[in-house]
């Protein structure tokens, strides 16, 4: 059992909460038995080493059924280990160490998507993790971080995203422009959303959102500037019936995903 906070196991694992040393590993953590549980059933050949109280692994008997399984050994900690490994304040017992496992852009668009959502600077970990988990549920084929989107094995974006990054391919650091080209070549329609946008109802009702799609949402604060809004065929906002200020981007996006979804499954696009 590791015992000592302090010791250089234990710092090593830690430090995967900082961007320089997930690139330098290319390893990320994971925290809590729910996302845990994700990795051992829909890429178990990712996780690296799994940490666990004792008493978290007899609560949760399946991730150490899946644990067997994959062949991996559950190394037992104290709490005050696993708080010192993990970025959160509660890790409930589990904290594993995986293997980045992003995504080739063109890989993403030779697949022929029907549903993508593009990242483009959206900065804030908690919204970027909350649209890859949107884009899972509604069933979009992939999610694109451009290189001006958070990290996407930033602890916080993984929490968000609740396992959904094990789910659907992600790709990351890619450029803008060259996401865009590709969408259009593989015939996406690019939809922006954007405040300055016309009535995303009014795109629903012209068929718009039945084509494949390609979503591109931008930065929290700043959304898209003009130059970027231009790249897309059309832009489009969700209305605002009521009397809040605004929207979270990641409600908004969830949003126009399921909108997209909704209209594809209508016209019998599976």
């Amino acid at each position: 059992m590791l015992e000592n906070p302090r010791s250089p196991r234990v710092r090593a694992v830690a430090k995967l909460a900082k961007k320089a040393a997930r690139a330098e590993s290319g390893m990320f953590l994971l925290e809590g038995p729910q996302a845990v549980a994700e990795a051992l059933t829909y890429r178990p050949q990712l996780v690296a080493e799994l940490f666990a109280t004792p008493s978290a692994l007899e609560r949760y008997g399946e991730i150490a059924e899946a644990a067997a399984r994959a062949g991996l050994d559950v190394e037992y900690v104290t709490e005050e280990v696993l708080d010192t490994m993990a970025d959160t304040v509660t890790p409930q017992g589990f904290v594993a160490v995986c293997r980045q496992f992003p995504t080739a852009v063109k890989d993403v668009f030779a697949a022929s998507p029907r549903l993508v959502a593009i990242l483009e600077e959206v900065r804030d970990p908690g919204n970027a993790g909350t649209i890859v988990r949107a884009a899972d549920a509604a069933g979009a084929d992939a999610v694109v971080f451009t290189g001006r989107a958070v990290d996407l094995y930033n602890p916080k974006v993984v929490r968000s995203s609740t396992g959904s990054i094990f789910h659907l391919p992600v790709a990351v650091g890619a450029d803008l422009d060259d996401v865009l080209e590709r969408a259009r070549a593989a015939g996406l329609t690019v939809l922006a959303a954007d405040v300055k946008g016309e009535d995303l109802l009014t795109a629903r009702n012209e068929g718009v959102l039945e084509r494949p799609t390609a979503w591109l949402f931008g930065n929290e604060a700043r959304g898209l500037p003009d130059e970027q809004l231009a790249l897309a065929d059309r832009v489009v906002t969700v209305p605002i019936y009521g009397h809040a200020e605004s929207m979270n981007l990641a409600t908004a996006a969830s949003v126009c995903l399921y909108e997209s979804a909704f209209a594809q499954r209508s016209a019998g696009h599976e």
